[in-house]
């Protein structure tokens, strides 16, 4: 499992290791861990150009510092100060290894040719303390860097991401590679701001961490806890979901949403649904136990049969039936997982699952969040993280907000970060089967926060090896395909 630390915390971790170490020992090791990474990646420091954006703070300081050692082993090195001062040792440091040192405000256009030469740009203009946007001229910067063909490092965060929240608002620059100090920053894995973040490198500084802002499952915490067969097992114990899904007009709903539950390895599958998508479902999974639901009694679904999960909404659409369906399955006591069609319904009936008492999982894209917290779609992707804790705590639900990364919030403001995830994924369908995969890992005995977080990877991972290499296009039924492939890889 990887952490994430929001500024505050990496703050607070540093206050004591800088009060008992020598002035500049944090700085020098950062320095130097920058400027190893930024050699490899020139390759050759002989000759490079190589350009520092040196702003007023400590991650200019970095920046600087390892500029000054790029310099003497032989790199042409220009440091441009962004801002009204720099941090005084690096920057004499640097004057004495032969550094060029320019004020951005003061020389446009050798700042501007400076930069369309470089070889390698290196961000330091602002650290992990900064927020809201860019401005000049930090903003013209970013821009000249992202219009040059140089390779950018980014000092613990490109300039223009908030560390702690990933929030982008306005220009930021678009990094290569970040290489990030002491911990991992939630900025740099949650997008938009882990879009500008590039390959992130973790450099160990020595720092005493508390607990963390947010967590990113890897593939041996997912192995570990994704539920595993006995002797003494029969289908009841592994688990049996319940799947109300589907429509006459979303008929592909229902099949889809079941084969996730049955390829994650539920020991049965309960279908239950009007008639045309009923028989589709047979038709395509004949290990799935079927039950015919009249268009008129919706509230029957329950009594397809005992079940340890359901599965709601995918499909379902917002009719009398679809809400019928929706109100007695989150009336009932077991876990529910609660996708599309049934989040439309909550979102105007939200006491629907804040009375529940069984653990809840919504798993809504940006468009349906934003529906059932009264936002804006826009505002949803920019701060994908202060709005998807508030509705876990509000709905006292885990909510998985999918997109370009999937974060996963538990009522406490604990959160997720999906760590295994394939652009193929955004292709009808990929919910529904992300919702079966999910009813089928809390069937089989997942709290709501660990069945979410371990689904999204779950469903990630099958994307990616239904993508193959070099990827491809893939439909839904790709990603039930790749399950099982993706629960050997795991050990499943």
């Amino acid at each position: 499992m990887r952490s994430a630390y929001d500024a505050d915390a990496i703050r607070a971790a540093e206050a004591p290791l800088l009060a008992s170490l020598p002035d500049g020992t944090l700085m020098q090791r950062a320095a130097t861990a920058l400027a190893r990474r930024c050699a490899a990646l020139l390759g050759h420091t002989y000759g490079a150009h190589v350009v520092v954006l040196a702003g007023s703070g400590n991650n200019g300081g970095d920046a600087l510092f390892a500029g000054a050692k790029l310099a003497r082993r032989g790199s042409s090195v220009t440091a441009i100060l962004t801002g009204d001062t720099a941090h005084e040792a690096a920057l004499t440091d640097a004057r004495t290894a032969g550094v060029r040192v320019v004020e951005a405000a003061s020389a446009g256009a050798a700042v501007a040719a400076a930069i369309a030469a470089a070889d390698l740009v290196v961000d330091g203009i602002l650290g992990i303390g900064a927020t809201g946007a860019l401005r000049p001229p930090q903003a013209d910067l970013a821009r000249l860097v992202s219009e040059s063909t140089a390779t950018v490092v980014a000092v613990d965060v490109p300039s223009g991401v908030d560390a702690s929240t990933g929030v982008v608002d306005g220009d930021a620059v678009r990094a290569d590679v970040t290489v990030t100090f002491g911990a991992l920053k939630p900025g740099l894995v949650v997008a938009p701001g882990a879009e500008f973040a590039g390959v992130v490198e973790v450099v160990d500084i020595g720092l005493d961490l508390a607990a963390p802002t947010l967590t990113l499952l890897d593939a041996d915490d997912v192995a570990a806890l994704l539920p595993r067969p006995h002797g003494e097992t029969d289908k009841y114990r592994r688990g049996v979901v319940g799947v109300a899904a589907g429509s006459d007009t979303y008929t592909g709903a229902a099949v889809l949403a079941v084969g996730g539950a049955l390829a994650t390895g539920a020991g049965m599958v309960r279908y239950a649904g009007l008639a045309h998508p009923a028989e589709l479902v047979r038709r395509q999974w004949p290990e799935a136990v079927v039950t015919v639901v009249e268009p008129t009694t919706g509230g029957r679904v329950v009594d397809a049969g005992r079940v340890q999960s359901w599965v709601v909404g995918s499909g379902l659409g917002t009719d009398d039936y679809g809400r019928d369906v929706v109100r007695v399955v989150l009336a009932s006591d077991v876990p529910v997982v609660v996708d599309a069609d049934a989040i439309t319904i909550v979102a105007e009936e939200p006491d629907l699952v804040r009375r529940r008492t069984a653990p809840t999982v919504l798993t809504p894209h940006a468009g349906e969040f934003a529906r059932l917290v009264g936002a804006d779609r826009a505002d949803v992707e920019a701060h994908r993280l202060d709005h998807v804790r508030r509705a876990a705590a509000e709905l006292a639900a885990t909510v998985l907000l999918k997109g370009s990364t999937s974060v996963i919030a538990d009522p406490d403001g604990q959160v997720r970060v999906n760590s295994a995830d394939t652009a193929y994924l955004a292709t009808a369908g990929s919910g529904d089967v992300l919702s079966g995969i999910c009813g089928a890992l809390l069937a089989g005995g997942l709290d709501a926060p660990d069945a979410a977080a371990a689904g999204a990877f779950l469903h990630g991972m099958a994307g990616l090896v239904a993508t193959g290499e070099p990827a491809a296009p893939i439909v839904a039924m790709d990603i039930v395909g790749g399950l099982s492939r993706a629960l050997r890889i795991l050990g499943g």
